[in-house]
């Protein structure tokens, strides 16, 4: 006669040991996405890092993170700073960075993420506070690039790349604003003074020309005259003024003094 009871301990053995096989296998198996790395810690020591797709490690005695290896966008936080030239303003930035070296990133530094950030921080504060306003605001790029390279420079032991940074907003004092709109209206007011001179002259020196030429040739008086009546007679006017030239009057002047003779007075007897 068939004992059911053991059967049916031999099926729940056998059941609890499928479960426990699948755990095992579960925990042996690592999934690794093309865009991160497995770092692998066998026994607390580094046993390097593996690329993508099925890796093998051994449950309980093997631990592994998981590190990204995609670029990684960071806000940095408003910074109170103070220009070379003593001028308070508020400046943030933004930093783009990657990991390249998954072990590094993993054993140098506790947290990579919160270091750089801390390091963008110091580092804004730094530059900013070492050039004065004129140049924060006219060379951002050069600005950009030094950061961009000291920051580089200080994350690469814990395996960091920082390809950029870029500064976002400056927020300047409204005292510092109001000055500098007066300096910019001033600025204004001179180049258009200076291009009205610059026009002026160039009139007077265009009509020295056309008076040149009037002297050497009279006839291009008369087609100005002429030229300006018809500009006179286009106009919608009620009145119009016509002025004539005294030359236009001097042959009949001339005329007249020949036929007119004056007889010269008579001597008393």
């Amino acid at each position: 006669m068939i004992d059911l009871s053991a059967v049916l301990a031999n099926i729940g053995a056998l059941f609890g040991g499928l479960i426990i096989f699948v755990m095992v296998l579960s925990a042996a198996i690592k999934i690794v996405p093309e865009y991160k790395r497995l770092v692998i810690f066998r026994f607390g020591r580094l046993a390097g890092s593996r690329g993508p797709g099925i890796n093998f490690v051994i449950p309980v005695v093997d631990r592994v993170m998981f590190v990204d290896l995609r670029i990684l966008t960071m806000d940095v936080p408003v910074q109170e700073v103070i220009t070379k030239d003593n001028v308070p303003i508020r400046v943030n930035a933004v930093v783009y960075f990657k990991v390249i070296e998954p072990s590094l990133s993993v054993v140098a530094v506790e947290d990579y993420v919160m270091a750089t950030s801390q390091l963008a921080q110091t580092t804004l504060r730094s530059v900013i506070g070492s050039v004065e306003l004129d140049e924060v605001l006219s060379s951002r790029e050069k600005i950009n690039v030094e950061l961009q390279k000291i920051i580089d420079e200080r994350t690469e032991p814990w395996g960091i790349k920082v390809s950029a940074v870029e500064v976002k907003e400056l927020e300047l004092p409204e005292v510092m604003k109001r000055a500098m709109a007066s300096q910019a209206e001033a600025e204004r007011v001179r180049r258009a003074k200076v291009i009205s001179a610059d026009g002026e002259l160039q009139v007077a020196a265009k009509l020295a020309q056309a008076a040149q030429q009037m002297e050497v040739s009279p006839i291009t008086l008369q087609l100005r005259y002429l030229q300006t009546m018809r500009e006179i007679s286009g106009e919608q006017n009620t009145t119009t003024f016509f002025p004539i030239p005294v030359d236009l009057l001097k042959p009949f002047i001339d005329n007249m003094s020949k036929t007119v003779r004056v007889d010269p007075p008579k001597s008393a007897e």
